[in-house]
């Protein structure tokens, strides 16, 4: 027998669908009506008028051809301008002049109606992501719109064709999108070889014919894909950079999924893994997390290796040409693996804080890196540490400048900064060089103090011996007169000489002297003669 809740749940539903259908009637469009907060309703300033109304902003995210996209799709660079102050469709009306609307049409030939390349683009985002509000599309792939309007024009479209239906009304009551079967196929037929379809959402139904739903599941599951929007919409990636529930085996046999994985060579951020928490799992998952990321970074490709890799480890990035996280993600540009982003939302601001600085605590020895040695050396050596950087949608969505804006933190740092900026490691390898040739260079001042300290004195003269003289004397340790210094050594040099020079004078004189004293001798005795 069915309770009271599963006889009166049918009829309250079916109930609740008229009440929407009527609050979008007629009179949801009559001056002075107010919008119920849905993305359903539509004020009375929203009002169609062909004369007036814009067409599709040109040249949408996916293209008109499926053929014609690049095997490795990339992303704008992340300091994409802020764009103008967009609202969504369910807001309550803003004064604005007769005939004007929130899109700024480019010619009065513009028109709302859904276009094919408008449904070809939903339905991609739908296959990568699997489930979506039209706030999320809007965001994800016509940031430059002022309100989801046309994005839910063009599901409505695709929901008359069958190739989308809603699954659920989320807590802030918005409707869940997902594909069809029919849709599923046609997004499979869309989306390149290189991008992972997501699994089909089968339709179930309960005793009263009801759609089951798991709200759990599709609260996070949203959040997922707004988590997808804002980055994509601050620049960080186009849908094609991004894959959901992309999983990462261990050789013990677990396998961790990614909520997100971005794939985006030749930009600032090319790859990035996101984990997007709701504030409801204990810290210790998280943690555990970064552990078996850090797991996984360190596995070796296949054929590596292992002497060579052992031997790497010890020479930066060298040692990830043998990981087999290098074969499937693009060099990062910065030292270390692959990026983690834990994304918070839910609960209140405080939780989320403390939720932070407890992930900051228990998951230090994955992000922290090692001291470089050396004296004087403070920078860190990150060749074997995860970059992990936190944020929180509410912040991103608060923030003027969405994701693009000072709304990340690195684990290990106190200031909020950009998300390039938060990747970046000004305490890396750069500080190291700069630190490595300053080290370099009070040692040798160090030495040369010490040299100077150590070099001998001339006994005669007093001065310092020089270079030459002090190698000479080194080299030659049996030399005589080593106390003297290369002049002084130079003049006693000179002045044995000519003493010796003098010495052989004397001797050649003394020689001389009986020779000449004979000589006189006979020249007298010649002289009586005579």
């Amino acid at each position: 027998m069915l309770s009271v809740r599963q006889r009166t749940r049918g009829p309250f539903r079916r109930w609740l669908r008229l009440v929407r259908t009527s609050a979008c009637g007629p009179d949801a469009h009559r001056p002075g009506h107010q919008a119920g907060g849905t993305e359903d309703t539509v004020p009375a300033d929203f009002t169609p008028d062909l004369a007036h109304e814009p067409h599709e902003i040109p040249g949408p995210p996916f293209g008109d051809d499926p053929a014609q996209v690049p095997p490795a799709p990339s992303i704008a660079p992340s300091t994409a301008s802020s764009p103008a102050p967009r609202l969504s469709a369910g807001q309550p009306r803003q004064d604005r002049a007769p005939g004007t609307f929130d899109n700024p049409s480019e010619s009065s030939r513009q028109t709302w109606k859904p276009t094919h390349a408008r449904r070809k683009e939903v339905l991609k985002a739908l296959g990568i992501f699997q489930r979506a509000t039209a706030e999320h599309l809007w965001r994800m792939l016509r940031p430059g719109d002022r309100h989801d309007r046309c994005t839910r024009d063009t599901l409505n479209a695709l929901k008359e064709q069958g190739k989308v239906w809603v699954e659920t009304r989320l807590e802030s009551n918005h409707q869940l999108w997902v594909l069809t079967e029919r849709g599923h196929k046609e997004a499979k037929q869309l989306l390149p070889g290189n991008v992972r379809v997501s699994a089909l959402r089968k339709l179930e139904f309960d005793e009263d014919g009801e759609p089951v739903t798991g709200d759990g599941f599709d609260e996070h599951a949203a959040a997922v894909t707004l988590t997808a929007a804002v980055l994509t919409g601050a620049g960080f990636g186009t849908p094609l950079s991004w894959q959901t529930e992309i999983g990462h085996k261990l050789p013990y046999g677990y396998t961790q999924y990614a909520d997100l994985t971005m794939r985006a060579p030749d930009v600032d951020v090319p790859a990035m893994l996101l984990e997007v928490d709701r504030v409801n799992e204990p810290v210790d998952v998280l943690v555990a997390k970064v552990r078996r990321y850090t797991e996984w970074f360190e596995l070796l490709a296949p054929k590596a290796d292992k002497a060579k890799a052992r031997a790497a480890r010890h020479d930066g990035a060298a040692v990830h040409d043998f990981r087999l996280w290098s074969r499937i993600y693009p060099e990062t540009g910065q030292e270390g693996y692959v990026p983690v982003a834990f994304v918070f939302t839910g609960k209140t601001k405080a939780q989320r804080a403390s939720r932070m600085r407890r992930l900051e605590q228990a998951a230090r020895p994955y992000f922290a890196g090692t001291k470089y040695p050396g004296g004087g050396i403070t920078a860190v050596d990150y060749h074997q540490a995860v970059p992990v950087v936190v944020t929180e949608l509410e912040r991103i969505t608060a923030d003027p400048d969405g994701a693009a804006g000072k709304v990340w933190r690195r684990l290990g740092r106190d200031e909020w900064q950009t998300l390039t900026e938060a990747l970046d490691n000004p305490d890396g390898d750069r500080l190291h060089v700069v630190q490595r040739e300053l080290s370099r260079r009070r040692q040798a001042e160090r030495e040369a103090v010490n040299r100077e300290a150590q070099r001998p004195v001339c006994g005669r003269c007093g001065s310092k011996f020089t270079d030459d003289r002090w190698d000479t004397v080194r080299r030659y340790p049996a030399q005589d007169h080593r106390e003297l210094c290369g002049p002084c050594l130079h003049e006693h040099h000179e002045q044995v000489k000519a003493e010796k020079a003098a010495r052989r004078q004397a001797e050649e004189a003394a020689a001389r002297e009986p020779a000449e004293a004979e000589a006189k001798k006979n020249r007298g005795r010649f002289g009586r003669r005579r």
